[in-house]
């Protein structure tokens, strides 16, 4: 089976070249009916598991027909199958440019999301790059729900680089998009990321300001995610770990994308601060109590 795709793939190889030939009856190539035979040969190489020729036929069909980006994505996952992903990627990248050239940046967009995922797991670094110019094709066709959507997951990768001041000016972007289109919760949810990731940073004045421009968001007062980052900022900013921890801790941080979960966890009072300690007997019992309403009002929320 494999020897007759192979033999299927060389004929039409064959026949590509012929339609190359010019000659004194045909005086200009057929890149056309080329590009037709170098594609049959691709998928004639792919089906007899022969990778590398494969790849070589989509280059020479892209070769063929300068407007076929499809041939160059197609290259790019066939590198991807041999495992040569910085190849695939750069074969993708092609591709999109080409696609935005001919008026399609959308499906520019979208391959370039595809070479984010394909290179995130070997070099975040460019996993980023890929992510920040698909969005900004996005944005450019105002296209905002897609642009942050792939913003977002430049902020995580920019967390977990903890590369605290990019991560920042990504988170405020993305904001900004929510806010635009109306998508008030996801709005909510940006604002303790941001918080985080200023209390990273050692900024406070920052922290604050996030949740200061929140407010002008409809139902961000009086909201659970209003009353966290309230919590989180009084306990940062009195050096009271107990709160900074039980915050950071709730289930409300602790379900977030797990990059900001891991942010929260690990996020440590200026100082070192120290735990309040209840005080003992019949005064800590009501001091226990006084705590238990506290949380209670907590849960309530307090904007």
């Amino acid at each position: 089976m494999a020897a007759e795709k192979i033999n299927e793939a060389h004929d039409h190889l064959s026949q590509a070249e012929k339609h190359l030939k010019t000659s004194f009856m045909k005086w200009k190539p057929d890149y056309d009916s080329a590009a037709s035979e170098y594609a049959k040969a691709a998928v004639a190489f792919k089906n007899a598991k022969q990778l590398e020729q494969a790849k070589d036929a989509y280059l020479k069909e892209a070769e063929a027909h300068s407007n076929n980006k499809a041939a160059l994505e197609q290259a790019g996952m066939i590198l991807k199958d041999m495992q040569r992903i910085p190849e695939a990627v750069e074969y993708i990248e092609k591709a999109s440019m080409m696609y935005v050239e001919n008026g399609t940046p959308d499906t520019a967009a979208m391959a370039l999301d595809r070479a984010g995922k394909l290179i995130e797991p070997v070099d975040l670094d460019k996993a980023v790059h890929l992510y920040q110019h698909a969005a900004s094709v996005f944005e450019n066709e105002d296209r905002l729900r897609q642009a942050s959507e792939l913003l977002g997951k430049a902020s995580r990768l920019l967390v977990r680089q903890r590369r605290f001041d990019e991560a920042a000016v990504s988170l405020q972007k993305e904001k900004n998009m929510y806010k635009e289109i109306e998508n008030y919760p996801t709005c909510f949810k940006k604002t303790i990321a941001q918080v985080l990731v200023q209390l990273h940073r050692n900024d406070f004045v920052a922290a604050d300001k996030c949740v200061r421009e929140s407010y002008s968001i409809p139902g961000f007062s009086g909201s659970e995610d209003c009353a966290a980052v309230e919590q989180l900022l009084q306990g940062y900013d009195e050096q009271d770990e107990e709160q900074v921890s039980r915050v950071c801790h709730s289930p409300l941080l602790k379900y977030m994308d797990n990059d900001y979960a891991k942010l929260a966890i690990s996020l440590k009072v200026p100082g070192g601060g120290k735990k309040k300690k209840s005080p003992s007997g019949p005064e800590g019992q009501a001091g226990g109590a006084q705590a238990a309403e506290e949380d209670d009002e907590y849960a309530g929320g307090l904007c």
